[in-house]
């Protein structure tokens, strides 16, 4: 019988640690790169580590880590090798003509994901602009021996375009896209002006935090929502009442480390409903080892939207989840964010971030209410200060 299962390919992950990024932080980051590559249906096999300075400008990593990289390629046959940053064009040259195998930085396999990820049309421009936009400056090398009818990770879309695809080719089409989305923004720029006479609230959060399952507890609603990176793309709103004060809420794209400038600036309509939002649930999984960093990285992107001036309730998921290392007692070591327990780490620093803070787990139900009732006091405030005549 004909095995007609995918194929999954496989892949080395490569990451630098530098003066600015420390060893112990580059391999947590190629724990998220291993993830992005499990999403993309990919499977990494092998992460390799070069202690930089700064990363090569001609390769990214020295000349013996390449050898060291293309050796075990070679005699584990690994599909591709992805790169936990963007590359520029001509290091992916270098890089390619080194390892002889597919070579896809990070910005690469985030696009392949949200193509892979866009189901309506509003998400597939927005996704397809992103893509052409990336491609143009590195099209010398795209067409020169990869096949791209054969599909992959990195070679997803987009559309069924061949070699014709030229520079003047894409440049019309991303003019042409540039339009279609701008008709998009209108009609969603309509749509919210329709809804200024309510109150609304917008989930963010770094990606997987949980934000789909927030929004299907508390909305009753059915959005989609797995255990992968970019579960939601298009921006989901729902009408809630609580003890008859109205609002509507809306489930957003999750951020990341390092998103591609191309998909902030093509996702514009999508992030327009966080600009427009009157409040902002923030939500970051407790349990991830590296929260406070998926904290600052969400800040620095809602900063960079220019949507950090805001009311915001700080909603801290997955307690269910969280684990922690009890310290020896002859360990006269400083505490450390490993061992305190949930009850110590909600005394810290971090449940004084902003006005409202609160620690839940959204899939077993824990202080849900808690949840429901910061809500209503925030959107009732608000709506006092917009019609006082009503209140």
């Amino acid at each position: 019988m004909l095995d007609t299962s995918p194929v999954i390919e496989t892949a080395v992950l490569v990451g630098v640690a530098t003066r600015l990024q420390d060893m112990e932080r580059t391999i947590e980051y190629l724990e998220e790169l291993a993830f992005l590559v499990d999403t993309a249906g990919g499977k990494a096999l092998k992460r390799f580590v070069q202690k930089l300075d700064y990363p090569d400008p001609r390769t990214y990593i020295g000349s013996g880590k390449l050898s060291e990289i293309r050796n075990w390629i070679e005699s584990h046959k690994a599909d591709m090798a992805v790169f936990d940053d963007e590359l520029t064009p001509s290091q992916i040259r270098n890089i390619e003509r080194e390892l002889k195998c597919r070579i896809i930085d990070r910005s690469n396999l985030i696009l392949d994901i949200f193509a892979k990820r866009a189901k309506t049309s509003n998400a597939k421009t927005q996704v397809e602009l992103a893509q052409y936009e990336y491609l143009l400056p590195r099209l010398t090398r795209r067409w020169t021996h990869l096949e791209k009818q054969r599909g992959g990770i990195g070679l997803r879309g987009p559309g069924e375009q061949e070699i014709e695809t030229d520079r003047r080719h894409i440049r019309a089409r991303i003019a042409l896209l540039k339009d279609k989305l701008e008709e998009i923004d209108k009609q969603k720029s309509t749509q919210r002006k329709h809804r200024r006479d309510m109150i609304r609230v917008a989930l963010v959060g770094y990606t997987n935090v949980g934000k789909s399952t927030i929004m299907n507890l508390l909305s009753k609603s059915d959005v989609f929502a797995e255990n992968k990176l970019f579960a939601t793309l298009d921006t989901t709103v729902r009408k809630m009442v609580i003890d008859n004060q109205p609002f509507l809420l809306s489930d957003t794209v999750g951020f990341i480390r390092k998103l591609p400038h191309t998909l902030v600036d093509s996702f514009k309509s999508t992030l327009d409903e966080v600009r427009e939002a009157d409040i902002l649930v923030h939500v970051a999984d407790i349990s991830h080892p590296d929260h406070e960093e998926q904290i600052n990285v969400v800040k620095q992107t809602l900063t960079d939207i220019k949507a950090s001036d805001k009311p915001v309730i700080m909603l801290f998921n997955k307690i269910d989840a969280y684990r922690f290392e009890e310290k020896e007692a002859d360990d006269l070591g400083p505490l450390t964010r490993k061992n305190l327990s949930l009850e110590e780490l909600e005394k810290t620093w971090i449940s004084k971030v902003d006005d409202v803070s609160l620690f839940i787990s959204a899939t077993e139900k824990i202080h849900v209410d808690t949840l429901r009732e910061a809500l209503f006091q925030q959107v009732r405030k608000i709506a006092r200060q917009r019609w006082p005549e009503r209140h």
